[in-house]
């Protein structure tokens, strides 16, 4: 039986106290969460610390890198309160790839620049892909540059704040920054490393030196490290701040909160695909070999030689946050509700959901959202169900382009806030044919970094710590529909591209 004990924690009382456990903590877009979990992989406790992006121009989201430490904290001392479990390992993840510039202590000299999201180096994108060459960047790094590569950022504080700039010294991301406050230690993963293009070769899944001083001058690149790898041990002043930290706890390396989340649900070998329902859209892919794409990102693994294609949406779990702010609701509750009513096509709306620009497949900073056939007869339940449908269409045109890579996918795990209601992985599912498991545990990043932390440890397999609830099967009766509604989605945005892109030109103006 659960019981609750404070704000936003849950706390099992059916499992012994003082008992050994391992913390979780991921950093998210829109929320930091904590877990606290036992070796047999039960939810001790868990807290949630909601934050909101900064957006300070047109195309551009940042973080303040010291509340990423200062929530770290909090959670840390919640859940680590006398009496819930001896902590014996410490998990980190974050959204990514970020890039956060300090100097050579460590303190930030500016606001952490944010993933895909944020579209501001479009002309470093193609300054250095000028410089480097596109062919040549594919072959070393998997993937042009696109919005998601760090290294054009890290290249637009560089020549947009000089000042700034000189002061820079270290390249951090959410995880390797948590680990670094809490051992001291200058590291980062591989799978985050992979997301600085040009500044690491897949290929040799090494730090691509030469190229280091185009997109990156001057600055000092952390040792590599894979993710479930040490970082290092909590130091003696961590344990001052949080009682509940031990010095010399291991602190894995961590990495970026959508390949904890694949840990999470083990979609780990070639074949699984984790789909991650949250702020934004993510799907990855495990890979036998590195895979180039000119529209996905490629990355690596978990371990030595082992590799991912990867994918993600700008805005999809964004603009559903949206129109329930827009139209006064405080939660999702009444909106699924009446979405589901109103039916399979919206009653004959059409969205694209690019709302922040968009990541893949199309790759294109400029494009906008659009809401086709409106009439004064539609309401916000078929608004609401278009995004839905519109995010799936995305998902459909992720898994094509998978296929056309030569990657099928044999099994698929759901996971993120997007699944604890049916409606939207049911929509998936009609839309791509795809069966889709939901996990017992939907908690994502933090789990998975629990996970990697406990096999760090104390040499655990988890494997069996979250094992499938139930399975999400498409219905082949809206098969039909949702065909022709999805070639005129791909058919859409193309037809409109034009006229958004000079909409897009008037915003940032």
């Amino acid at each position: 039986m659960a019981g609750w004990a404070g704000p936003g924690r849950e706390v099992r009382h059916d499992v012994a106290t003082g008992a050994s456990a391992v913390l979780g903590v991921d950093i998210g877009t829109s929320s930091s969460k904590g877990v606290l979990v036992s070796l047999d992989g039960t939810i001790l406790a868990s807290t949630v610390r909601e934050h909101a992006v900064q957006r300070p121009a047109p195309g551009q989201v940042e973080m303040d890198a010291e509340l990423w430490w200062e929530e770290f904290l909090s959670i840390a001392a919640e859940l680590t309160a006398p009496g819930l479990a001896k902590v014996t390992a410490v998990g980190v993840s974050g959204m990514g790839p970020c890039v956060l510039l300090t100097d050579e202590q460590g303190e930030p000299v500016r606001p952490a620049i944010l993933y895909g999201v944020d579209t501001r180096a479009e002309a470093q994108i193609r300054h250095l892909t000028n410089v480097l060459g596109r062919e040549e960047i594919v072959g070393h790094c998997g993937a042009p540059l696109t919005s998601q590569s760090a290294g054009p950022k890290i290249r637009w504080v560089a020549d947009r704040e000089p000042e700034v700039y000189a002061r820079a010294r270290k390249l951090f991301m959410p995880a390797s920054y948590l680990a670094f406050r809490l051992t001291g230690q200058y590291v980062m993963d591989h799978i985050s490393a992979s997301q600085t293009t040009p500044l690491y070769c897949l290929r040799e899944q090494e730090w691509h030196t030469t190229w280091s001083e185009a997109a990156a001058p001057g600055l000092e690149l952390p040792a590599l490290r894979w993710a479930g790898e040490a970082a290092g041990a909590v130091g003696p002043e961590i344990t001052a701040l949080v009682p509940g930290l031990p010095a010399g706890t291991p602190v894995i390396c961590g990495t970026i909160d959508a390949w904890a989340e694949a840990v999470s649900v083990g979609a780990t070998r070639p074949g699984d695909l984790m789909l991650m329902y949250g702020t934004t859209t993510f799907l990855i892919a495990p890979t036998a070999a590195p895979v180039a794409s000119r529209t996905l990102s490629p990355a690596s693994g978990l371990t030595a030689g082992t590799f991912t294609l990867a994918g993600g949406m700008s805005a999809s779990g964004a603009v559903t946050g949206w129109l329930r702010d827009l139209t006064g609701e405080h939660d999702f509750t009444d909106l699924t509700v009446e979405a589901a009513q109103s039916g399979p096509g919206a009653n004959g709306l059409l969205m694209l959901p690019y709302f922040a620009g968009e990541r893949s497949p199309i790759a294109d900073p400029s494009a906008r959202g659009v809401v086709a056939g409106l009439a004064l007869s539609h309401t916000r339940g078929d608004l609401y169900r278009a995004a839905l449908e519109a995010a799936a269409y995305g998902v459909r045109h992720h898994l094509e382009t998978l296929e056309a890579a030569d990657l099928p996918i044999q099994r698929a795990m759901a996971v993120g806030g997007g699944v604890r209601q049916d409606l939207w992985p049911q929509i998936v599912s009609d839309v791509t044919g795809l069966t889709q498991q939901i996990p017992r545990r939907t908690v994502g990043a933090s789990y998975g970094s629990s996970m990697l932390a406990a096999q760090l440890a104390h040499g655990i397999d988890t494997s069996g710590w979250n094992p499938a609830d139930h399975h999400c099967v498409p219905d082949p009766a809206r098969r039909e529909r949702y065909d022709e509604l999805y070639r005129l989605y791909r058919e859409l945005y193309p037809a409109t591209r034009d006229i958004t892109h000079a909409l897009a030109v008037l915003q940032r103006e």
